[in-house]
């Protein structure tokens, strides 16, 4: 059964972006040092990590069966031109759908957060749904959707930013660490949302 698994590299200070991020800058002022576990290039094969234990991660994300990302972070990375990796449709929970989508692999949901994940989930199969997007995942903890939190935490402290945990359910939100990975350049922390 497909679970929503949300990757995202975070600083220590809980930061996901630089100040000042926007379409031509998606990763803020020194934010690229966030990015740091990964390789680098035009194709999805090239930004695999050289670390072993880094490419662990890396694997199991580029073997999920869609993406949901949030409107913000879609838009800044042009909806990585229709295709993420492998094909896979992307979801985006939108308000309004755009008058003009030039991808045909990129679905805009307009029936709220619940109506997205089940739609990615239908789509995955029995492959694991990629979650993108601040905002995105927050809102998927406050509806109970969100299954798997996985952290590239980089050693770093950015002081300012965009934080990935800003606006949180009121309720308790309880994790279960289920694994660490210390690799040369992050600590790849996985945590199961736990249900009540």
């Amino acid at each position: 059964m497909a679970r929503v698994v949300l990757y995202m590299a975070m600083s220590l200070d809980g930061f996901i972006t630089g100040p000042g991020d926007d379409k031509e800058n998606p990763a803020g002022v020194g934010g690229m040092r966030l990015m740091e576990w990964l390789g680098s290039g035009p194709t999805v094969d090239d930004f695999r990590p050289s670390d072993s234990r880094s490419r662990i991660v890396f694997d199991e994300s580029a073997a999920s069966g869609a993406v949901i990302t949030g409107r913000r972070t879609g838009e800044f990375a042009g909806y990585w031109g229709g295709d993420h990796h492998d094909g896979v449709p992307i979801f985006v929970p939108a308000h309004k759908a755009p008058a003009d989508n030039p991808y045909e692999n990129v679905h805009f949901v307009t029936e709220g957060i619940a109506a997205c994940v089940a739609q990615a989930k239908a789509a995955a199969g029995d492959r694991d749904v990629m979650m993108h997007g601040a905002y995105t995942a927050q809102e998927c903890l406050k509806a109970g959707l969100l299954d798997v939190i996985e952290i590239q935490l980089m050693p770093v402290l950015l002081g300012q930013g965009r934080l990935l945990f800003e606006h949180l359910p009121p309720e308790h939100v309880e994790l279960t660490l289920v694994r660490t990975l210390q690799a040369s350049k992050t600590l790849h922390l996985r945590y199961e949302v736990s249900r009540a």
